[in-house]
């Protein structure tokens, strides 16, 4: 069963105005360094093609990969509110793998992936360090969301119980593959798209799992 999509709480005008701003930033710095690349890329230069100013910049973001990457953790806010509103009897790995698909598989506001120049900008987030560092950061920033949402589910302190982190990590780092790949394949027209291939990794993480439980194996 799939699980309602949360509803999205009404937005009062200067919401919708900080909203529209933050989009327009984060649309600058990534048209910018894939335009220029990272280090040719300022943040004046950012605030200049979003039409604000560089006061304006810094109270949205500490700096231009944060900006270029605000999807990364839009998306992982996605995921989160999806995780929460899965069946309370769902197994938390089974539950994360639910909210990521209903996530990719949302077309009112389609996951960060389906929007032009995307593939590039996470492919060169894999090779370019300080992009790479602000993408860890946001993703460690939602996953610790996670454990929380299901330590919650487990009714267990994720402090002194290691299974919450477990498996988010575990489903987190499955997602991730699945976007390294994604990115890696560029523009070849036979590339699985996201959705398939993270369907496939998980099946590979369970497959796996179950494969190396001791009662599977023959210890020598």
């Amino acid at each position: 069963m799939t699980a309602v999509k949360p509803p999205a709480a009404p937005e009062d005008r200067r919401q919708r105005k900080a909203r529209r701003t933050r989009d327009a930033l984060a649309a600058a710095a990534c048209d910018l360094i894939l335009e220029r690349g990272p280090a040719a890329t300022t943040v004046e230069a950012i605030a200049e093609r979003a039409d604000v100013t560089r006061r304006t910049f810094s109270r949205y973001f500490a700096g231009k990969e944060d900006a270029a990457l605000d999807f990364v953790r839009r998306d992982g806010d996605r995921i989160n509110a999806l995780l929460r509103s899965r069946p309370a009897d769902e197994p938390p790995l089974l539950a994360y793998r639910r909210a990521v698909r209903d996530w990719l598989a949302d077309r009112d506001d389609p996951a960060w992936h389906l929007r032009p120049r995307m593939r590039r900008l996470l492919a060169l987030a894999d090779r370019e360090p300080d992009l790479f560092a602000a993408y860890q950061r946001i993703r460690v920033d939602a996953q610790e969301e996670s454990i929380r949402i299901v330590a919650g589910r487990l009714g267990t302190d994720a402090a002194r119980d290691v299974r919450p982190a477990a498996v988010v990590d575990a489903a987190a780092g499955v997602l991730v593959a699945a976007l390294r790949v994604w990115a890696r394949g560029g523009e070849d027209p036979g590339a699985e798209d996201l959705a398939t291939l993270a369907e496939r990794a998980y099946d590979a993480l369970t497959s796996e799992a179950a494969a190396a439980t001791p009662d599977s194996t023959t210890e020598e």
